[in-house]
């Protein structure tokens, strides 16, 4: 099949499963940003998804994100785990980070970028290091950090939800998170959750951002 069809196919099938989702969960799906996660793909394949409407794409690396960003306009999304050695560079391409979890690499942030940043911080939801993001309570002190400064803004939180779990359980315990942390920072109403595998449960519990990739471009 000619690559463009195929990933108009399936950014159609995508979008109608989303609006199904928000349907049954009673939900404006004007509500709902679509991330496309270009991981891995060249970039012919995020200038088909730019004519097919997309805007937001997301970045797990700062390898690639750096030289796609400059590629192809849009709003682009870092979400990977954040390295000390990449936050310049990253600062100069993102302009949504998904997964700040520590006050030091904010403080970079605030020496490196140069443009307003909307900013996700990640919550770990099982305690693995490989994944990333911190225990909620140790968020509040970052999370005041963010709401002190002048130029970024504090977007909400983010989840990864672990391999293996029953994905309606793991965010519905990550929507009443959301929910407590809302009472400090009311501000901060965004939720990226889900992923390919589970974004149609994470519509059902409250995600606002949705960050796909396979099931709209393919296995890498």
């Amino acid at each position: 099949m000619n690559r463009s069809l195929e990933i108009e196919k399936n950014l159609h099938d995508v979008r109608e499963r989303i609006s199904k989702a928000a349907l049954q969960a009673g939900r404006d799906v004007a509500e709902l940003t679509l991330i496309a996660v270009t991981k891995n793909f060249p970039i012919s394949d995020i200038e088909i998804l730019k004519k097919l409407g997309i805007s937001n794409f997301g970045e797990n690396r700062d390898s690639e994100g750096v030289y796609k960003a400059v590629a192809v306009e849009g709003i682009w999304h870092f979400q990977g785990q954040i390295q000390s050695n990449k936050l310049k560079s990253i600062c100069s391409w993102s302009q949504v980070i998904h997964s700040l979890d520590d006050l030091r690499h904010f403080r970079m942030i605030e020496k490196f970028a140069t443009h307003p940043l909307q900013i996700f911080l990640q919550i770990n939801l099982d305690g693995a290091k490989n994944r990333g993001g911190a225990h909620i309570q140790e968020l509040f002190a970052l999370a005041q950090a963010i709401e002190a400064n002048s130029l970024h803004n504090l977007a909400g939180l983010m989840a990864v939800a672990p391999l293996g779990s029953d994905p309606n359980l793991v965010f519905s315990g990550l929507r009443q998170m959301h929910l407590d942390f809302l009472k400090d920072f009311p501000r901060a109403t965004s939720l990226s959750a889900g992923m390919s595998g589970d974004f149609e449960a994470a519509i059902s519990h409250g995600a606002t951002h949705l960050r796909i990739g396979s099931q709209i471009l393919g296995s890498r």
